[in-house]
This record gives C-alpha cells, sequence and structure tokens, in this order.
C-alpha cells in the first residue's frame, strides 16, 4: 500500500493504518529498536509504542515519506527506552560509545538549548550530510544513526576497523569546523 493510501487510513482513524504500517514498516522499525535494545522483548514494545504514537501524531502530522517518519518515531522511542534502562543498569555499550564520540562535536540536548536552536542544529546536520561522500554519509549515519558498531561497519564495507575509524574521525572534524562556521558551536 502506498504512504498516501496509508495517511488517508490514518486521518479517516481506521485501524487499517496500523496493520498496513506493520505490514510495510515492521520489519524496518522492528531492526532499528532490536539493533539499539539488544532485547527482542523491548524491541516489540518499541515496535508497538512506535504505531502507538504514530497513531496519535496523525491527524494533524501529515508527514511524507512515512519510512523516514516511523524510523524517527521509533529511534526516540528506543533510545527513551535505553536510556531508562541504562539508568537502571549503568553499561556501556555501541550506543554509550557512539555518543560520546560526538559529545565533542554535537552539544547534548540537556544545555539549555531552545527548540529554534534544536531545529538550526536539525537542518545543519542534514546540509552537513547532504554534502558528504555517498560512502562517508553511510558510514557517518551506521556509526551514529543505526548505532552499528565499527566491527559491522568495516564487514559490511569490505574496509578495515581502522579506515572506518579513519572516516568517522575525519567525518567528525569536517562536522565541527562546519557547525563552528554556522555558529552553531561554542568554541571555549
Amino acid at each position: 500500500m502506498e504512504d498516501a493510501q496509508i495517511l488517508r487510513l490514518f486521518n479517516a482513524r481506521d485501524e487499517a493504518a496500523i496493520s498496513e504500517s506493520r505490514r510495510k514498516f515492521g520489519p524496518l522499525i522492528r531492526a532499528l529498536a532490536l539493533r539499539l535494545l539488544q532485547s527482542r522483548e523491548d524491541a516489540e514494545e518499541t515496535e508497538n509504542d512506535t504505531y502507538w504514537k504514530v497513531w496519535n501524531a496523525v491527524p494533524p502530522a501529515q508527514p511524507s515519506p512515512l519510512a523516514p517518519y516511523f524510523s524517527a518515531v521509533c529511534r526516540r522511542t528506543a533510545l527513551d527506552r535505553l536510556k531508562t534502562k541504562t539508568r537502571e543498569k549503568r553499561g556501556g555499550g555501541v550506543y554509550e560509545e557512539s555518543l560520546s564520540e560526538l559529545a565533542e562535536v554535537i552539544p547534548d540536548g540537556d544545555d539549555g538549548r531552545t527548540y529554534a536552536d534544536a531545529v538550526a542544529l536539525k537542518d545543519a546536520l542534514n546540509e552537513f550530510l547532504s554534502a558528504l561522500t555517498p560512502d562517508a554519509r553511510l558510514i557517518f549515519l551506521r556509526r551514529y544513526w543505526w548505532f552499528c558498531s565499527v566491527e559491522e561497519i568495516a564487514r559490511s564495507r569490505g574496509m578495515t576497523e581502522g579506515a572506518v575509524k579513519m572516516s568517522l574521525s575525519r567525518t567528525r572534524a569536517k562536522l565541527k569546523t562546519f557547525l563552528k562556521e554556522e555558529q552553531l558551536y561554542e568554541t571555549d
């Protein structure tokens, strides 16, 4: 079923919107949630929460295309669940490792920034990512959006781990420079 048809079902408050969304986006949502949470039960709960959140957001939201919207909702939901679990048992993982790599480049969300600042940062990140080479963008997104390990990225790209680390390091340095130029990064 096409995105527009699924949106019409959501707008009509037809419960078939959930089953059609599950059919079309379920594998994507489950894979993302499982990657972040490393637990089938938590991933299933996150998937269900994602459908519920989209049900409550549409209408009035009219996202297009739907796949990135479902991915973003799932990712936020999974990260919230992961933060809660991490608070309960402090443990390191790919999630924490990835975020620590970006900590010197992108300010965290708890620094008093306004919604407008967050939107400006999001727009700047999208602009930055669109200017990267396809390989650099894919490596960056696999690490910091999908939270893949360096080893996984290297294996899937046919690269050495050192080459992946170097690509990520260079991209983070470019991002830091870009954010400074956009006045979205404050130097100490």
